[in-house]
């Protein structure tokens, strides 16, 4: 570290057992760049002011985590046209008078997707959740060319409300449903997202849906949760014959497209693979 190195960070509330810092610092490690990057605590109302100061330290780039991913989209200067669609901004990137937006979260599912083969382009698609992750997540699918979109919510109106704005933009492909409702679902198999924080450590024995037949619509199931490693979700999708991964890759391309924005490089995938495997020691740790 010197007077060239250039600082990134994380900004939002919590931020204290975040993975970030080691995955940015290992790949600027790894590839020879003079960056350094931390976590900062940031409040709701600090919002304002952790973004200025942060352009007045000219800091290269940020990640934002919640609760900021929606408030930080009025202290943008530009913002990637995906990202508005979502409503949601996870990372800045520094230009010409301040800061553009993206949603590298849509791009860090996609990634995830196509390495563990699971299709999306023409496939009918089940997602599980309305919230807030929710968002990016049926917007990637709807823009990578989902067939169709059942999204599944504890309460139907908050799955109506994201289904009618997605629906704006690519066509009545959205079909929102109560979670009780699952039955109006085709037979069939599917890929099958779960968005939701049932299951997040320490409730690791909490899932969405609990109905066996519900499971055997899964086709591959993906869990965007990485604590625990292998949740409820996961167990009742192998049990049911399907594959299930977690969402340690998610959160680890998400970061990576972060860095490539910041630095225009295009990291190599045995470097991805090193940290994902330092990122699993470092769960196992904790």
């Amino acid at each position: 570290m010197d007077a060239k190195t250039r600082l990134c960070c994380l900004i939002g509330n919590p931020v204290g057992h975040s993975l970030s810092p080691m995955i940015h610092n290992t790949l600027a490690e790894e590839l020879g760049i003079n960056l350094c990057y931390t976590a900062f605590k940031v409040e709701k109302d600090r919002l304002h002011e952790a973004v200025a100061g942060a352009d007045a330290f000219n800091i290269l780039g940020m990640n934002v985590t919640v609760p900021h991913k929606c408030e930080i989209i009025k202290e943008l200067s530009d913002i990637d046209p995906l990202a508005a669609r979502i409503g949601a901004v996870n990372t800045l990137v520094r230009v010409d008078g301040g800061y553009k937006g993206y949603n590298t979260d849509a791009i860090g599912l996609y990634r995830e997707l196509e390495e563990e083969n699971i299709i999306i382009k023409d496939k009918e698609v089940i997602i599980l959740g309305a919230g807030g992750a929710s968002n990016a997540i049926t917007y990637i699918c709807a823009d990578e060319g989902a067939a169709k979109i059942y999204l599944l919510n504890r309460t139907f109106d908050k799955a109506k409300k994201l289904a009618d704005d997605v629906n704006s933009h690519f066509g009545d492909i959205v079909v929102p449903l109560a979670i009780s409702d699952y039955r109006l679902i085709p037979e069939g198999k599917y890929p099958v997202i779960q968005t939701t924080s049932c299951g997040l450590y320490p409730n690791n024995d909490d899932a969405p849906i609990y109905d066996k037949e519900f499971y055997e619509l899964v086709e591959a199931g993906v869990d965007i949760i990485f604590n625990p490693a292998k949740t409820m979700f996961m167990k009742l999708c192998k049990e049911s014959g399907a594959r299930a991964y977690n969402g340690l890759k998610m959160l680890l391309y998400q970061g990576i497209a972060a860095f490539e924005l910041w630095n225009d490089i295009k990291v190599p995938k045995n470097l991805a693979d090193k940290i994902l495997g330092m990122m699993e020691r470092k769960l196992k740790e904790s």
